[in-house]
């Protein structure tokens, strides 16, 4: 496995693993990230502020896209950044490849200068809040400015 930052070439693959896992879990609803307006463009969306978001793609040895994880700044919270799209394919999954993009990603945000990290997932995603815990992430109550209305678990770490 190799990671690089999202190119126009990983759009279709990215949105069809993002699709694909959120469908297995019973959350292709509205007010999750299955019909985020960017979802078919990601690399246009995370390239067109460098600045302020960045997105990870983890890839196989023939340079395909089997998941990745973004960053963007939050409105309300300049200095803290939000996890977002972190997903892998079906088969890769159990290898602890989350942990790694997390890792990366962590590494991404304290060099872009964010001083936490914040996200939004839902409470039947165990696997997925199993390991934000095991980072450090802790529980929050819902902010304002929380985007996804489906998501119930809020989450974050300061970055130290």
């Amino acid at each position: 496995m190799r990671m690089r930052h999202i190119s126009p070439a990983d759009d279709a693959r990215l949105a069809q693993i993002i699709r694909a896992s959120l469908r297995s879990k019973g959350l292709d609803i509205p007010g999750t990230a299955y019909f985020d307006p960017e979802l078919d463009h990601l690399s246009a969306y995370y390239l067109g502020d460098p600045g302020s978001r960045r997105y990870l793609v983890l890839t196989d040895e023939n340079d395909l896209a089997v998941g990745g994880v973004g960053l963007s700044r939050l409105s309300w919270d300049p200095l803290c950044a939000e996890v977002q799209k972190l997903y892998l394919a079906g088969h890769v999954k159990g290898r602890g490849l989350g942990r790694t993009l997390m890792e990366a990603l962590e590494c991404e945000a304290r060099a872009m200068g964010f001083s936490s990290m914040y996200l939004e997932t839902h409470s039947t995603l165990k696997t997925a809040i199993g390991l934000y815990r095991s980072m450090g992430y802790v529980g929050v109550e819902r902010p304002e400015g929380a985007i996804h209305s489906a998501m119930d678990c809020f989450m974050r770490k300061a970055l130290g």
